[in-house]
């Protein structure tokens, strides 16, 4: 499969996409950094702003011109942040849910076209138990989750492709493992897509 890791250079980024390699699939690289990039073990490496709609629509281009068409999307551009006041709220939103968005919209007719499409994305514990001083975050991963799931639907009928939420509390050494991550996500792109559609994993009970 090729796939397509948003968010390669972070740690989890990294963990994934070299679980990915081992296990045979071609791997695309993005990440806005393209000197950190450059550090990640991949097929592919392309340096994005997946904030910019321009840019990221070109995404797919560069990824069928290098890689062939798009198989699966592993979104793994996030961020945290307390609060609930608009530049926290600014520094968030482009992070957590545009770039899922915009990314999700580029590569959509390559993932629904394969006949084993993916979308797996990180969510978040914190959506069932929003707290004031984390409104900002909880609200846009709410969101965030809402769109995988609309994706989730509209490739209910056909069978063939799955969109997966992957749900931790926090990511590393107090939380859960980029190794665990790494695994489930090679787990989800083998899996049975009619089993796994519209999924919702919560890895703190691994």
């Amino acid at each position: 499969m090729s796939v397509v890791v948003t968010g390669a250079a972070g740690d989890a980024g990294r963990a994934v996409c070299a679980a990915l390699l081992e296990a045979g699939h071609t791997v695309v690289a993005v990440g806005s950094n393209e000197g950190r990039l450059m550090e990640v073990a991949a097929s592919v490496r392309l340096a994005c702003d997946l904030t910019d709609p321009a840019a990221t629509r070109g995404l797919a281009a560069h990824v069928r011109d290098q890689a062939g068409p798009a198989d699966a999307l592993v979104h793994l551009v996030g961020g945290w942040r307390a609060g609930n006041g608009d530049d926290d709220w600014s520094w968030l939103e482009p992070r957590i849910l545009t770039t899922l968005r915009l990314t999700t919209l580029a590569l959509m007719d390559d993932l629904t076209a394969s006949s084993a499409g993916r979308l797996v994305t990180i969510g978040s514990t914190s959506e069932a138990k929003p707290t004031w001083g984390g409104a900002n975050y909880a609200t846009l991963k709410l969101a965030a989750s809402a769109w995988v799931s609309a994706v989730a639907s509209g490739w209910r009928k056909a069978g063939t492709g799955a969109a997966v939420e992957l749900l931790v509390q926090s990511i590393g050494t107090e939380g859960t493992p980029v190794e665990t991550i790494a695994a489930r996500i090679v787990g989800v792109l083998d899996g049975p897509a009619a089993e796994l559609n519209g999924a919702r994993v919560d890895l703190t009970r691994s």
